[in-house]
């Protein structure tokens, strides 16, 4: 009896041992694509194997929704990755990054609603938003604004607690001092 359980086990663990491992193929097409590809759009660079929709989200200003709208107005299938793009795909996304009022993008989705200097709303890509916003707190600054003064103290500006966490740094416990 012992016999015949050794051999069934035997032969179970050769089974096991025998059987041809799957190959992970999501990793394998990863990194073939991304040792190779890298596309750059709005001075980004994104790797080749994102999906369209994700990687227009690593473009600085460009949110989800926004993605999905440049990809609805250029008509680029979202399951397409950034390298199986064309050049022609590359620059017409470009083309609505730049200037998505004349592909009639709703207005709900810019990043700048009605600018105080111009008084029109428009969509800021990349290091152009980075300045902007930098100008738009001097502005808050110089002016005195509540949002101003906030900054200028290093305060939270909208609104969070001060009680724990007061200048942005984690809570600090008292040491206790040992008494001789």
């Amino acid at each position: 009896m012992n016999a015949q359980k050794n051999s069934k086990e035997e032969k179970a663990k050769d089974n096991a041992h025998n059987k041809p491992k799957p190959e992970n193929t999501f990793n394998k097409g990863k990194q073939e694509v991304s040792d190779t590809i890298i596309v750059r759009i709005a001075n980004t660079d994104i790797k080749g194997y994102k999906k369209v929709s994700k990687g227009l989200c690593m473009i600085r200003g460009i949110s989800d929704m926004f993605s999905n709208a440049i990809l609805k107005v250029s008509a680029i299938s979202s399951k397409k990755t950034i390298g199986d793009l064309s050049e022609n795909d590359i620059k017409k996304i470009e083309d609505v990054i730049k200037s998505p009022q004349n592909y009639k993008i709703p207005l709900f989705l810019f990043n700048r609603k009605l600018d105080p200097e111009t008084m029109e709303s428009s969509h800021i890509v990349g290091n152009d938003l980075r300045l902007v916003n930098d100008f738009d707190i001097r502005r808050m600054k110089r002016i005195r604004s509540y949002k101003g003064i906030r900054h200028n103290l290093g305060l939270k500006v909208r609104g969070q607690r001060l009680k724990r966490f007061r200048k942005g740094g984690a809570a600090v416990a008292k040491k206790k001092v040992k008494l001789k």
